[in-house]
């Protein structure tokens, strides 16, 4: 049974994306409720990152429809980005000014009262308030990726999309960054949305996987169900028998 619209924080219906000759996403269909754990996962070229865009509005697709935290794109989505946060290592952030700086215009532009105070609380949750006035320019790659998530956080999002979040951190900021996630869904009821390569803490951190292959999808459910319909004893065999595949089929 599909969840009913009221419950859902993301609906989306038969989206299809071509680049040239490419078909980079064909048919996808993803219903999201609130306080969900999603994670869409596949190899390289699955069509992962350009579903999330579609998803966010960023791109616009060739067919099918939206619906972000109940304001359909592209119309609403000023109106829905202001109640998501999404983080990217590949979101540029403004250089000539300081981490506080920043995370100061951003939340204000969300509409966050005391968005400085906001800011410094979340620089020292996430252990990097040493940054604070450091300009963005300057900061190495696994920082800037930490600081993109602070802008993602903070205003409270209901929904909260991330892009390969920890790919550039230390083990042990990695660690802070899923604690922070895990929190934010269960003290909030945060919806979680997350692209990832390490299966590892997509199985951490999601109740339920999204498997895309050339995509469309191919398995949508718990982990463990999916894995055990495919045929692989984890999540990590199954992603690395689809990422075999896949070079194959470009060889």
């Amino acid at each position: 049974m599909e969840p009913a619209p009221a419950a859902l924080v993301l609906d989306a219906r038969g989206l299809r994306k071509r680049f040239g000759a490419t078909q980079a996403v064909d048919g996808v269909d993803l219903a999201i409720r609130r306080g969900e754990r999603v994670g869409i996962v596949g190899p390289n070229g699955a069509g992962k990152t350009t579903t999330l865009l579609m998803l966010l509005g960023a791109i616009e697709p060739d067919d099918g429809t939206v619906e972000l935290v109940g304001k359909r794109l592209p119309d609403g989505r000023s109106a829905a980005m202001g109640r998501v946060g999404f983080a990217a290592g590949y979101l540029p952030l403004p250089d000539r000014l300081t981490v506080l700086e920043t995370l100061e215009l951003f939340g204000t532009l969300a509409g966050v009262r005391h968005a400085r105070r906001h800011a410094e609380e979340v620089l020292a949750e996430l252990d990097i308030a040493r940054l604070a006035q450091q300009r963005v320019e300057s900061l190495s790659s696994g920082q800037a990726t930490l600081v993109g998530f602070a802008k993602a956080v903070l205003h409270h999002p209901e929904l909260l999309v991330l892009d390969e979040p920890t790919a550039s951190l230390d083990p042990d900021v990695a660690m802070r960054v899923r604690d922070r996630l895990e929190r934010m869904n269960e003290d909030h009821d945060a919806t979680l949305l997350l692209t990832s390569h390490d299966m590892r803490e997509v199985e951490r951190l999601t109740s339920r996987v999204v498997f895309l292959r050339d995509g469309r999808v191919i398995a949508d459910g718990p982990p463990e169900q999916v894995v055990a319909e495919a045929g692989h004893p984890d999540l990590e065999t199954m992603f690395l028998a689809e990422a075999a595949r896949r070079h194959e089929d470009v060889l």
